[in-house]
């Protein structure tokens, strides 16, 4: 069960502005050993040390495939790939300086023309198989954290009062991590770490 809080767009001049959107209340992180645990009360042959050394095996082989150009799909959940973030040289070789577009990471100086092409890499997770954005509509069930359905409730109450309506959590993410604190409020999703969650 995936539980939401409701965030209110506080932001000023924004076309969403005052309006309400979902947002996921995470519970908590599984880390590897967690979800050796996991794993090792399924039912499975293998010891919990056993699957806890495949995963940290999986993800060191994983980053040296990514690392390599490759990608790495783990099938119904996602691939695994480096992308870059390029910095847009104006050419490809500048005769005044004698300088040509590097293959490097790096920022081009204000006055130069050319420079390292990339600005910098960030790691992709693209769902797929059984784990794509439509695969996720159907299968994942919802509801409301407490607080937001209290919330809901009061608004309800207040209107049908006469009152006016309950507000909503102001962009302070509801877990204790303070998760989205001034994320993206236009209704789109809230993909952190620079992660590809979409389809």
């Amino acid at each position: 069960m995936i539980e939401l809080y409701l965030s209110k767009n506080m932001i000023e001049g924004s076309a969403a502005y005052g309006k309400y959107y979902p947002r996921v209340s995470y519970k908590q992180t599984m880390n590897i050993h967690d979800m050796a645990k996991h794993m090792a009360e399924h039912n499975t042959p293998f010891s919990e040390g056993t699957i806890e050394g495949i995963l940290r095996d999986f993800v060191r082989c994983t980053r040296e495939q990514t690392l390599m150009g490759n990608t790495v799909k783990v099938d119904d959940l996602a691939i695994f790939k480096v992308s870059c973030i390029g910095n847009g040289s104006t050419l490809l070789y500048d005769p005044e300086t004698d300088k040509t577009i590097s293959a490097s990471i790096g920022t081009i100086g204000r006055n130069d023309k050319t420079g390292p092409a990339v600005q910098s890499l960030k790691l992709l997770a693209q769902a797929t198989g059984e784990y794509t954005r439509d695969e996720l509509n159907k299968v994942a069930k919802l509801a409301w954290t407490d607080k937001a359905a209290a919330e809901i409730a009061a608004a309800k109450a207040a209107a049908i009062g006469g009152g006016s309506n309950g507000g909503g959590s102001n962009n302070s993410g509801e877990n204790g991590s303070g998760e989205n604190t001034g994320g993206d409020n236009n209704g789109g999703g809230d993909n952190g770490g620079g992660f590809d969650t979409g389809s």
